[in-house]
């Protein structure tokens, strides 16, 4: 009979070590990546950085339409009588390849824009995904998953400010 208590006692206790083992094991927290990245200095700079470029690609484009304008007055103006047949004809050509590169370049610039973006993201979403991984192997969660997905979730497992904390973010 002591055999058997003995033997149930040691038994409960596993299956209690087991089920708090486990337990630890499948620890659930969640975060906004978008959030964490807002919060980054580096995202501020890119984001100043992408202005300036956006600016400079509408002032280059501003700068090939007032051209493109220009010549085409000067071709429409009653000037063109100093020009020959074929000098008109020329000029006439280059014009509308002229027509045809503005009419592309708005496309061109939106890829320019996609890259550009692109290249100052893709650093700082690694850095963040980074922190997010660290300071969920320091913190012992097994997953983590994207805030802005979820419907339901406690306030306790937002690892939002254990990140920011290990980025040095206030």
């Amino acid at each position: 009979m002591k055999k058997i208590v003995t033997i149930l006692v040691m038994a409960t206790g596993l299956v209690v070590a087991a089920t708090n083992q486990t337990k630890a094991q499948t620890k659930i927290g969640y975060i906004s990546i978008q959030e964490v990245i807002a919060a980054m200095p580096e995202a501020k700079k890119a984001d100043s950085s992408l202005t300036e470029f956006q600016n400079a690609l509408a002032q280059n484009f501003e700068d090939q339409k007032r051209e493109f304008n220009e010549q085409d007055s000067l071709l429409n103006s009653k000037d063109t009588a100093k020009y020959s047949k074929a000098q008109i004809e020329i000029k006439r050509k280059n014009l509308g390849e002229k027509y045809l590169r503005l009419q592309g370049y708005q496309q061109q610039a939106q890829q320019q824009m996609q890259q550009k973006q692109q290249d100052l993201l893709t650093p700082i979403q690694k850095k963040a995904i980074d922190a997010i991984q660290t300071v969920a192997k320091e913190n012992g969660y097994a997953y983590v998953l994207a805030k802005d997905a979820l419907l339901a979730y406690p306030a306790a497992d937002d690892l939002l400010p254990l990140v920011k904390k290990k980025l040095g973010i206030k």
